[in-house]
């Protein structure tokens, strides 16, 4: 009996010392040829030994225990690099794909992790790792966003953005560099009127399974970048694992998550990655569950394969679908309604998909060529019936319809001319169908809009100096429009300029600016303002945005940094109301229907100050402190300048957490993350004339007078990290909205209570997660 005690101490006592191993791994490259970089010294911290890159740029180091480690890329004549907060886990490789800037001279570590976008302003980036640790992000990169200064969301529900003052339609997502449809489901959550964004939505489609490092730019963007006024998220997707499968399965309350990766066989680099998902909510829907008598439903999957060749590059087929439901039904005891909304059934449908191919070769040591094709399309569809008791049936009030499609292609060629000049010059072409339908009680019509986008650009980098780098770049968009009876062409011509003066190996000033256009929205152009024929507005330019952003960057020790920008956005040739003087803007235009028509005779004026100092996670916690003042002001026609809709005048968020170890199987880990944005404006609203009209109508020579009360929001994550020999879980409870704060959302005027209503945005909601990978 003694002898089995002790056999089974001795096991115990052997378990739980053992030390759980992974692999960390990759492959180091020229930034703008793609080529491999053979001899580049790679160190790992807590790892006394180094290593070398092989004649492929590659690196290994194996059965290193699991953990957090910053991995440090040097290679003669580039830009070393430093990579924090690498998570390594049991039953998981880490993969780092690893790109070098040439450089002329060894200059001191820069932390980036990725090939960074050309500029030297306004840009964070937002890694996996960092979504899936920051509390309330619904693993959503653009949630993520909020952290940083001068972003705000337009509301709980979705992740539409407010940047720097700016209306969340001047933000462009992108995937692979192109631009795409709006890739979220129920893209009418959180707006006033319960119709479909184009920017934003409550759940992003692309699960962070298959998403690498995003893009998050704020202002004065390279030549590369068009089509956009206040921001774009561009995501990018990564490969699957080349030398193992790997699987990972997720449940929470976002939804049920499964995942697989791997090559496609021993003898190949090619590999795939796929990740299948069904909400939650849809579950508790189908056993007949729902919340506040809505019923949430949605479903999604994306792919990505790896292709790469000996001589021809590396080609990549990648694809992603969803579709999306919500369902509210009226509550048939009428004695039961409390608001208007309570005698209505309401139905949304959302479906979004998008496919495409990638192309990238290299053309010598000193150039490459990169080529993305790419198909994307949405579609929304929202019925409203009004609930007659007494007749026992509905009747249908409104109907809309929204699509969009768009085929792209981009191509450039960037060639580095020597250790001071670099060259990335290219095209970017669209096709674009747009069609919406409206049906009211008076009527309905359906308008299609087509045409093309065809987008020009080069960019000039040029050292000037060992210190000094500057950018001079040219964009122009040419779009050519047309419906059934109308015609509208227009083009612009954008420059761009950048300068950074690095004052020494830790501190840096830098100064950006852009001209930027965008295209006005399809409601706007589709403008139905006329009772006897379709009159649109396809006469309407560009509207345009003068942005100058001054910055600087205080490094230091320990992955820590103060970042400082001041800007200017003056915005021209803005839809205004032709023919009469008013208070319209476009500037403020979400979801909303725009039945007058406009001319390009508004402005508006953007500028403010922002604030980071950020500590990434290394000593086992981190810190990410941001804020900004701001004024955001638009002029109508009626010459009057005035606040605009989102000009809160303020952001601040504090995001941070701590991780506890406990042996070397157990991490605990919690985070925080506080909120607080100045309020946003409203219009007050003319009660008599509402009653009397029985629908909303505001005093629009008040636009915007009303300040809504601050909003305040904090968050909680707290996980559970647990490792075995050949797999990891995770378990997680984020507690968004702790405080339970009532947010206002909007006023509106009830129909049936015959008053004013505040509609407030999400109070305290628990999310349970767990994750396994193996």
């Amino acid at each position: 009996m003694l002898r089995i005690l002790l056999i089974v101490l001795f096991t115990t006592s052997f378990c739980l010392a053992q030390n759980y191993t992974s692999t960390i791994r990759g492959t180091v490259r020229d930034a703008d040829t793609g080529l491999p970089l053979s001899g580049a010294t790679v160190t790992l911290d807590k790892n006394s030994d180094g290593t070398s890159t092989d004649e492929n740029g590659s690196f290994r180091f194996q059965e290193i225990a699991v953990g957090r480690y910053v991995l440090k890329i040097s290679y003669l004549g580039y830009e070393s690099v430093v990579i924090p907060e690498i998570l390594l886990e049991s039953g998981r490789e880490n993969v780092q794909e690893v790109r070098l800037h040439a450089s002329g001279q060894q200059l001191r570590e820069a932390t980036v992790t990725t090939n960074r976008p050309g500029a030297f302003n306004s840009v964070q980036e937002i890694t996996i790792e960092q979504t899936m640790r920051y509390a309330a992000t619904y693993l959503d990169p653009a949630r993520v966003a909020t952290s940083f200064p001068g972003v705000a969301a337009a509301n709980d529900q979705a992740n539409g953005l407010v940047i720097r003052g700016n209306s969340p339609n001047g933000m462009q997502w992108r995937l692979e560099g192109v631009e795409i449809v709006n890739p979220n489901h129920l893209s009418n959550a959180g707006t006033f009127s319960d119709r479909a964004t184009t920017t934003g939505g409550g759940v992003n489609i692309l699960s962070t399974q298959l998403l690498s490092n995003s893009f998050f730019l704020s202002g004065a963007f390279p030549a590369q970048y068009g089509n956009a006024l206040s921001g774009i998220l561009d995501m990018n997707l990564r490969k699957g694992n080349d030398e193992k499968t790997e699987f990972v399965a997720q449940v929470g309350l976002i939804g049920i998550d499964v995942a697989a990766e791997g090559p496609f066989s021993k003898k190949s680099k090619a590999s795939y990655v796929a990740n299948y998902r069904y909400s939650f909510t849809g579950l508790l829907s189908s056993i007949g569950i729902d919340f506040g008598g809505e019923a949430n439903k949605f479903q999604d999957f994306s792919f990505n394969v790896n292709l790469p060749t000996k001589k021809a590059g590396t080609f990549s087929i990648f694809g992603l679908g969803g579709i999306s439901e919500n369902v509210f039904t009226a509550e048939r005891d009428s004695t039961l309604w409390e608001v208007q909304k309570d005698g209505r059934d309401i139905i949304f449908k959302n479906k979004m998909g998008a496919g495409g191919i990638t192309h990238n070769v290299s053309l010598g040591n000193r150039t490459s060529w990169n080529t993305v094709l790419v198909a994307s399309g949405l579609t929304t569809i929202r019925q409203s019936y009004d609930v007659k008791i007494a007749a026992n049936n509905r009747v249908l009030t409104d109907s809309d319809e929204l699509s969009k499609v768009r085929f792209s292609a981009n191509t450039y060629i960037t060639h580095r001319v020597n250790d001071k000049n670099r060259i990335k010059a290219g095209l970017y072409a669209t096709k674009q169908y747009d069609n919406i339908g409206l049906t009211r009680y008076w009527g309905g019509s359906e308008q299609q809009l087509t045409g093309w986008l065809i987008q020009p650009f080069i960019n000039w980098t040029y050292k000037i100096a060992d210190n000094i780098t500057s950018e001079l770049g040219l964009h122009s968009m040419i779009s050519t429009l047309k419906t059934h009876i109308l015609k509208g062409n227009s083009s612009t011509l954008e420059p761009r300029a950048a300068v950074k003066w690095q004052l020494n190996p830790s501190q840096q000033v830098s100064f950006s600016y852009g001209l930027h256009s965008q295209l006005q929205l399809p409601q706007v152009y589709l403008a139905q303002y006329s009772t006897t024929q379709f009159a649109g507005n396809l006469h309407l330019k560009p509207t345009r945005s003068h942005h100058l952003v001054l910055g600087y960057q205080k490094n230091f020790v320990k992955n820590s940094s103060l970042k400082l920008e001041a800007y200017w956005q003056q915005m021209i040739d803005v839809p205004v109301t032709d023919g009469i003087r008013n208070s319209f803007s476009a500037l403020n235009v979400i979801e909303n229907e725009v039945n007058r028509r406009l001319e390009n005779s508004g402005t508006g004026r953007n500028y403010g100050i922002e604030a980071t100092y950020q500590k990434l996670l290394t000593d086992q916690y981190y810190i990410l402190l941001s804020g900004s003042l701001y004024d955001a002001t638009y002029v109508g026609s009626d010459g009057v300048r005035r606040d605009s809709r989102f000009n809160g005048r303020h952001t601040f968020s504090f995001t941070g957490g701590k991780e506890f170890k406990k042996g070397t199987q157990s991490t605990w880990g919690i985070n925080a993350k506080i909120l607080w944005v100045g309020g946003f404006r409203d219009t007050p609203i003319d009660i008599d004339a509402s009653t009397a009209s029985n629908t909303t109508v505001y005093l629009q020579d008040q636009a915007f007078s009303v300040k809504m009360k601050d909003y305040f929001r904090p968050d909680v994550r707290i996980y559970w990290k647990k490792s075995k020999t050949r797999y990891s879980r995770t378990l997680a409870l984020d507690l968004q909205n702790i405080s339970g704060t009532k947010n206002e959302a909007y006023s509106y005027y009830d129909t049936f209570k015959k008053k004013v209503v505040a509609q407030y945005q999400l109070g305290l909601i628990p999310v349970l997660s767990y994750r396994w990978e193996f």
